[in-house]
């Protein structure tokens, strides 16, 4: 297979459930996909198998629930991986039909391509049903609207113009970083960084891996625009200070030593 998917989870099936429908309908269908779970109770296995028949694989990668781990279950996903490219994305972001397609006709050797999302409120998030996701209804402006989205500038992130995508890839002045919820990159990169640094717990914690990257002479190329995904509604009890500061950190170290390498990745010796 030519695409390998790591999709991080924890305690979500309902949003998970409509992640899966999402890829089930991608236009793109040479990918494995790969469900790195934070420690989720059954229901989340229970449904990761009844979609089993959908993918020509799906692999479920858990590990215990001893608090906020992604990193650590991302590396073990980029470990079971098969591909020789990877896309990642969150289990609360459904992709659009051509999300996939995206990402691998934009590959290029050096480069990790960088994503966003459209974040939707709760009341539109539980709104969304199977069927307005297999017939793209929820990438639909108009229908959104009609859901109660109020209008924004961001609104632009649901374009199908492709002139209009492009030009607007080319013109944000957001720069490209590895986003979580939307990158991708060739797995022979992100093993010659050591992958995540599993010290890190939210709040940047892809972005550091990104940041290894760049110091290793790996670009970032912006498709936020392109490779679109919407984001649905959730808490965040596990965000706090402490666990930011020590995060950002982590960050300015890479960013002053122009670190390539971390101790804490997928190599630990």
């Amino acid at each position: 297979m030519e695409l390998s998917v790591i999709i991080s989870t924890y305690n979500s099936p309902e949003w998970l459930e409509k992640v899966l429908i999402g890829y089930s309908i991608q236009s793109y269908k040479d990918f494995e996909l790969i469900i790195a779970d934070d420690g989720s109770d059954t229901s989340t296995k229970v449904l990761i198998e009844s979609f089993s028949n959908k993918f020509k694989q799906i692999k479920h990668v858990w590990h215990n629930d001893v608090g906020f781990r992604k990193c650590e279950i991302l590396n073990k996903a980029i470990a079971a991986s098969a591909a020789d490219y990877l896309v990642f994305s969150d289990g609360d972001c459904i992709p659009r039909k051509d999300f996939l397609q995206i990402h691998f006709d934009r590959r290029k050797k050096n480069h990790f391509l960088s994503g966003g999302y459209f974040k939707l409120p709760m009341s539109i998030s539980k709104t969304i049903s199977s069927n307005d996701i297999e017939t793209q209804n929820c990438f639909d402006l108009q229908w959104l609207k009609r859901q109660g989205l109020k209008n924004s500038f961001k609104n632009n992130k649901l374009s199908n113009s492709l002139f209009k995508t492009n030009l607007l890839n080319a013109i944000t002045t957001t720069q490209p970083t590895w986003n979580g919820h939307n990158s991708s990159g060739w797995r022979k990169d992100i093993l010659a960084v050591n992958g995540f640094d599993e010290r890190m717990k939210y709040g940047g914690e892809d972005r550091e891996m990104g940041e290894r990257m760049m110091n290793n002479g790996i670009h970032g190329i912006q498709i936020r625009y392109s490779a679109i995904c919407i984001h649905l509604d959730h808490s965040r009890g596990y965000v706090n200070e402490k666990d930011l500061t020590y995060n950002a950190s982590i960050r300015k170290e890479t960013k002053m030593s122009k670190a390539t390498w971390t101790k804490f990745g997928i190599e630990k010796n």
